[in-house]
């Protein structure tokens, strides 16, 4: 009796546990009936024009517009140093004078042997009038008064070479001589670079060469300097595309009145191609799957997707070459989780999207 009483209670445990898990997967009758679709909140904007640029970013090196590393032409001692590094120096200035002791010595013995032979020379114009000396002694004297004046320039440029000077305005670099040091010819003394405006070299594609003139606009950053921009325009193109690279080589000139740039300082450069008017909405209403580019309206309060064409980039911001108009409703926010018709509740949501980003730069 007791078996037939544990079966049955069995039983009975197994019909209400599967009565539970029925009543779990089930929806409610109040469900079924309702009939009601889910609503999304979300936000949504309109797309706007702005001014639209066309830019091509490169990375570039930056040079001095003349650089120069002096060195010494003759041997000589260090008397006198007039180098600080990093400090602007004019044209014509002297920065080393090495001992020109013996140079003015060697000239002042030119010229007196140049004085002598004019004397003789004179000498010998005036009794050849005479018939006194013949044509010939004459035109030994002339020549001996040519290789004197030849002599006297060459010693001038000797003592000239123990003044090293700077032959164009600009900074000196580091220098590692010392007063009473002994130089050979040819020893290094320091660079000098004219930095007031700065060469910057980069490579603009191949795609973008029918599109780049001399004298658009260009403006560079530097990790160096974060925030700031620098601004000049482009004025030399290469006459040749770069087979392995396939891009062409550019230079521009940029501003550096504070001197803040160096030489061989690594530049984000950004090439303007064109400026235009263009519609531009938030890049994050944009989606992407695979190669299909969409985004969703707000219709009505009902969504429905739109695959779009778009242009230029800007972080924040993406140009829309077709597939919208100034007043649709673009969605900005809750967009992936929905599908064409959806109900929407298009939320008023002034601080989703500032104002501001529109009025933006957009570049490639």
């Amino acid at each position: 009796m007791w078996k037939q009483w544990l079966i049955a209670a069995v039983l009975v445990a197994a019909g209400a546990g599967g009565a539970a898990i029925y009543l779990s997967i089930e929806p409610s009758v109040e469900e079924q009936g309702s009939g009601q679709a889910r609503v999304s909140k979300v936000s949504a904007v309109e797309p706007r024009l702005t001014s639209v640029r066309d830019d091509v970013r490169s990375v570039a090196n930056l040079k001095a517009l003349e650089t120069v590393e002096l060195t010494t032409e003759v041997s000589g001692r260090v008397v006198e140093i007039n180098l600080e590094p990093g400090r602007k120096v004019a044209r014509g200035d002297v920065l080393v004078r090495l001992d020109d002791r013996q140079a003015r010595a060697d000239l002042q013995v030119i010229e007196a042997q140049l004085a002598d032979a004019r004397r003789q020379l004179e000498r010998a114009l005036r009794l050849r009038a005479n018939n006194s000396v013949s044509q010939a002694q004459v035109d030994e004297l002339r020549t001996a008064v040519s290789v004197a004046e030849a002599q006297r320039q060459s010693a001038r440029v000797r003592l000239e070479n123990h003044h090293i000077e700077a032959p164009f305005a600009g900074v000196a670099g580091l220098s590692d001589i010392s007063i009473g040091a002994y130089l050979q010819a040819g020893t290094g003394i320091t660079t000098l670079d004219s930095i007031d405006s700065m060469e910057m070299s980069f490579a603009v594609p191949e795609r973008f060469v029918g599109q780049v003139r001399v004298g658009q606009q260009v403006v560079a950053t530097s990790p160096a300097f974060p925030g700031e921009i620098f601004e000049g325009a482009l004025v030399e193109l290469a006459t040749r595309i770069s087979e392995l690279s396939r891009t062409l080589s550019v230079r521009a000139i940029i501003g550096n009145p504070d001197g803040r740039l160096r030489p061989g300082q690594f530049m984000s450069a950004a090439l303007t191609l064109q400026e235009r008017e263009g519609m531009v909405i938030p890049e994050q209403a944009l989606m992407i799957r695979g190669n299909d580019k969409y985004v969703f309206l707000a219709e009505d309060g009902v969504a429905r997707r739109v695959p779009v064409v778009t242009g230029s980039r800007l972080p924040g911001l993406v140009e829309i070459v077709s597939g919208l108009t100034l007043e649709d409703a673009v969605v900005i926010t809750g967009q992936d989780r929905l599908s064409t018709g959806d109900r929407l509740d298009v939320q008023n949501n002034d601080q989703a999207i500032p104002d501001n980003r529109f009025a933006q730069t957009v570049e490639s």
